[in-house]
């Protein structure tokens, strides 16, 4: 993983509170912009998470070509559990404000 990838979400959730006074300074005061701003990052997360799940699948079935379909029904599982959190998360964010 490259640097680039671990300190991108770092320096986002760092700018939250400038993101948050500027909206207030702007006058919105209702939170939609921060509930964007999470729901975007939830999703970056899956992404981020469902494209490591795909490289180490990949580099699974490449070294072990003999139970390449049970580690893809697994691949295909957690995908589907990160996905289901997404959409909490996504949910939950543009409920609470």
């Amino acid at each position: 993983m490259s640097l680039i990838t671990k300190l991108l979400p770092l320096g986002v959730i760092a700018a939250l509170p400038a993101i948050a006074q500027a909206q207030t300074a702007a006058g919105a005061t209702d939170g939609k912009g921060l509930a964007v701003i999470g729901g975007g990052l939830a999703v970056l997360g899956a992404g981020i998470g469902i494209g490591l799940i795909g490289k180490g699948a990949t580099e699974s079935m490449a070294r072990q070509p003999e139970i390449a379909g049970k580690i893809q029904t697994a691949g295909i599982i957690l995908a589907v559990f990160i996905e289901g959190a997404t959409l909490f998360a996504v949910a939950a964010g543009f409920l609470a404000k």
